[in-house]
């Protein structure tokens, strides 16, 4: 039997242990889980300085290597991630609907876990902390395909969580790390019908795109991040300029990070000139269209491609508009209906582009970086929905759930 199927079956056979245990009993494990984290943040840091020397070996950006690198601090947070999801409600077992039939049916609707989640994702260690308490706190077991980019931090990760479990009601073998790094494995996960209750893919597009068209396990999508910001004639200029370093610079290589800044003709003919220091200051490399160009001579031109593309990096596109509308049909057809923002003082455009834009997060005066699980106040996330089914935008507790109907009767029979 294959690694992939193999602690499939365990995680499935844990599962309906975990499904069972009490609110009190999965807090105590998460409380563990993040004690041993702390305990262990110097083995950990170890075995991220292997996974850190491998990509500069290999040539990854250093934006790249930022996502993957660990320290006290990091760990610090993410085992404050746990410590927030245990203070979170518990959704399992929360009735959603009751209804009472004139043929004497009682029908309750309540929250039930999924069961066992696949999650494929790339190198981003700390992902493996938040799926593990998300999940472990929502009564699903969890199988984990990381990166091969992050194989030495999530096998350290992985064994300080099974040692803190031991201790606890919740089977070590709710947790399972997928150690095999070949393609093939991934593609095998992704076919685990009757083992695999749903996958979530989480990372760049081609990663996401292989999920969505291979898989034959339902999937919730989580979506690349090409997101946006429109400065409208009315931004206050000091808040715009805030906004969109912050939303660009401050962390360039997540999903909900800028790539794109759209100005009003007229802002950009009075600020756009002084607002591309601030970005050059930044070392960011700035691509832009005509009007652009004119208005920054320096920067480079910008492309078709090049507002398709999500960057992950210092580099941002900017595009000057006549009006509110270009921007919205800009969104349109490049935005990939993550997390868009507009900044103006306008309050009908205001309500134009937080009612028209189509995405799941849409923003008015505040950063784009905002869409996040535990800025949302969900302690952690499984990933960002870009979908419209069942789950949609920073997926935390409630998003990990189903539902299931309980009826009791007293002899009904249907004629």
């Amino acid at each position: 039997m294959s690694e992939v199927r193999n602690k499939a079956k365990q995680a499935g056979s844990a599962a309906q242990i975990l499904g069972q245990l009490t609110t009190e009993q999965k807090n105590e494990a998460l409380l563990a889980i993040a004690e041993a984290l702390i305990t262990g943040a110097s083995e950990i840091i170890e075995a991220n300085q292997e996974d850190l020397q491998r990509g500069r070996d290999n040539g990854t950006p250093e934006s790249l290597l930022d996502r993957l690198a660990l320290d006290n601090g990091r760990i610090s947070g993410i085992a404050e991630g746990l410590r927030q999801i245990v203070q979170l409600p518990d959704p399992v077992g929360d009735t959603l609907e009751t209804i009472d039939r004139p043929n004497g049916l009682h029908i309750v609707k309540k929250r039930v876990p999924l069961g066992v989640i696949g999650i494929i994702y790339e190198a981003r260690p700390n992902v493996t902390v938040d799926a593990v308490g998300l999940c472990l706190k929502t009564g699903n077991a969890v199988v984990l395909r990381g990166g091969s980019a992050a194989l030495s931090s999530n096998r350290k990760i992985i064994e300080l969580i099974h040692i803190a479990l031991s201790g606890t009601a919740i089977p070590p073998d709710a947790v399972q790390l997928i150690e095999d790094a070949n393609r093939s494995s991934v593609d095998e996960m992704l076919k685990l019908n009757g083992l695999l209750d749903v996958v979530i893919p989480r990372g760049g597009s081609s990663l996401i795109q292989n999920v969505v068209q291979n898989a034959t396990v339902p999937v919730i999508e989580t979506g690349a991040g090409i997101c946006h910001t429109y400065l409208d004639a009315s931004a206050e200029p000091q808040m715009a300029k805030e906004i969109s370093l912050n939303a660009k610079a401050q962390r360039p290589s997540v999903c909900n990070a800028m790539e794109t800044l759209l100005v009003h003709e007229s802002f950009a003919a009075a600020h756009l000139s002084e607002l591309a220091e601030v970005f050059k200051e930044a070392k960011v490399e700035l691509r832009g269209c005509p009007l652009t160009l004119q208005l920054v001579p320096w920067a480079k031109e910008a492309t078709e491609q090049d507002y398709a593309t999500e960057y992950n990096d210092y580099i941002l596109n900017i595009k000057v508009v006549s009006h509110l509308d270009e921007a919205l049909v800009h969104i349109s057809k490049y935005g990939t209906k993550h997390s868009e923002c507009i900044v103006t003082e306008n309050e009908e455009n205001t309500v134009r582009f937080l009612n028209e834009v189509d995405a799941a997060a849409v923003y008015h005066n505040a950063s784009t970086r905002f869409t996040d699980g535990f800025e949302f106040g969900f302690g952690a996330e499984i990933g960002i929905s870009t979908q419209k089914l069942h789950a949609r935008g920073p997926m935390g507790l409630p998003a990990l759930t189903s539902t299931k109907y309980l009826i009791q009767g007293s002899g009904q029979i249907r004629k």
